[in-house]
């Protein structure tokens, strides 16, 4: 439960509580929702009483684990090894799997942890269970080996931090998610869940409706790409979208609006798009969005950062959610 935030209590609550026995430290551990009602604003449960803490046994050594040393952790990581952009590769490709068409079920469970099946050895997921897992890998061992946070919600606040650290929106992050106990709990099949870079509008229709996206929604996340890289010995496509490919803002689509592309073919056989300008890339999955009902919202992502971001949060939010029950506001 969330511990009180950055706020006083008046007289009044401080008599009616201690004459029932309770008292200020005792106040500090319990839910604002007791003692505030439901409608509560959780952004304002943060600073008044430090944030949970537990101890953990590593090695012999005794630790004090925290949310906030968590995060710190994390926003350590993403500044030292300029690996914002795969940690949200790594969470989008966790949750990205859910559908409820034709193909139903997945959720983010972080069972790409596992790679003698499943998940862990789809193409969409190359670089995924060795790069980004090796690059988290003392943070958990530290926090999620220790049972103080779940591996597939850290992997969702690792990517909400990397976002923000690198100039994106902040994300609500809720936590509850379940860790799959082996591959058995992968999908079926990357096909028909994740998109693919080298197919259009139909495409990406097909793979994001069913997990309850419209047109607005597949433009904001597509602006993901705004971070990044394409790696030719992973998903066979080679190149930066952007100039500034560890900035988090909308120039994904100020470029795609802006600039001029020409056809190409990598060394892997797979067709891209080069700017005549820059040494920048485009997929056809991203020029894409200059067609049918994605253009306005491209349009309007190029000219209105805030509007993309306020876009972008709604839509992560709910990709980095779906097919999860009974999530919490706090750790």
């Amino acid at each position: 439960c969330a511990c009180l935030g950055d706020f006083t209590l008046d007289d009044a609550h401080m008599m009616m509580m201690t004459s029932q026995g309770m008292t200020l430290t005792s106040l500090l551990f319990l839910c604002p929702a007791s003692l505030f009602g439901s409608s509560f604003a959780p952004a304002r449960v943060k600073a008044l009483c430090p944030s949970p803490r537990r101890m953990s046994t590593r090695g012999g050594v005794r630790m004090d684990l925290s949310y906030d040393g968590l995060v710190a952790d994390l926003k350590d990581l993403v500044k030292t090894k300029e690996c914002g952009p795969i940690l949200i590769r790594l969470s989008w490709h966790d949750a990205g799997v859910y559908s409820t068409g034709s193909l139903t079920g997945g959720c983010p469970n972080a069972v790409m942890r596992f790679t003698d099946g499943g998940e862990g050895t789809f193409g969409a997921n190359a670089g995924l269970p060795d790069v980004a897992l090796g690059l988290l890998k003392p943070i958990t061992e530290k926090y999620a080996d220790a049972g103080f946070i779940s591996n597939a919600d850290l992997w969702v606040l690792a990517a909400n931090v990397a976002i923000e650290e690198m100039g994106g929106p902040a994300i609500t992050t809720r936590f509850g998610r379940a860790d799959a106990e082996d591959s058995s709990a992968s999908v079926e099949s990357q096909v028909g869940r994740l998109p693919d870079g080298d197919k259009g509008v139909d495409h990406l229709k097909e793979i994001f409706e069913p997990k309850g996206f419209d047109a607005k929604d597949i433009v904001a996340l597509s602006g993901a790409h705004t971070v990044g890289k394409c790696h030719a010995d992973r998903s066979g496509f080679d190149g930066f979208w952007t100039e500034e490919p560890l900035k988090f803002d909308n120039s994904y689509f100020t470029d795609i609006v802006n600039k001029k592309y020409q056809e190409e073919t990598t060394a892997a056989g797979n067709p891209q798009f080069k700017s005549t300008s820059s040494d920048t890339i485009m997929l056809i999955s991203d020029l894409a969005l200059l067609e049918g009902p994605f253009k306005e919202f491209t349009e309007k992502y190029a000219a209105n950062q805030d509007a993309f971001f306020a876009d972008f949060s709604a839509a992560w939010i709910k990709l980095q959610e779906n097919g999860c029950e009974g999530l919490r506001e706090a750790l």
